[in-house]
């Protein structure tokens, strides 16, 4: 079943627009790669379960997946041939808003090749292109 908040303090958000790269979620945290978005947009709660799905597949077991973003946005839709004037129509699915840069998949426990073909079948789902990543190496303290 695709993700969506428990409780919202607006049910009808406004489309708002897309500008700039992302400055958070863009650098890969908790798994060894990543998959990153090159585009704008919303990516939509059906999409990124069927990203869950194919990558669950892919890693049988062996690895850890994480997902990186979460449907917080509201998409509205009025019913077809319905005229002018009747108001903001209903929630019709719920949608992550993303910018270019943000890591939207990580897989951590398998090697490179087995995690890039992962990443490849789930980059096939999303709506816009997106990259693999590795993660950078962190500066130790010292």
């Amino acid at each position: 079943m695709p993700q969506m908040p428990k409780r919202v303090k607006y049910r009808k958000s406004q489309r708002g627009v897309v500008k700039g790269n992302a400055q958070r979620g863009n650098t890969v945290s908790y798994g060894d790669y990543g998959l990153q978005s090159l585009e704008a947009g919303w990516l939509s709660a059906e999409a990124i379960e069927a990203g869950r799905i194919t990558a669950a597949h892919a890693v049988r077991g062996e690895g850890r997946l994480y997902i990186r973003v979460f449907p917080h946005k509201s998409v509205t839709s009025i019913p077809a041939e319905t005229r002018m004037g009747k108001g903001k129509g209903e929630p019709e699915y719920w949608a992550a808003v993303i910018r270019p840069g943000m890591i939207l998949f990580e897989i951590a426990g398998l090697p490179e090749a087995n995690a890039r073909e992962a990443l490849a079948k789930v980059a096939y789902k999303m709506p816009f292109r997106c990259r693999f990543v590795h993660r950078r190496p962190s500066v130790g303290k010292a």
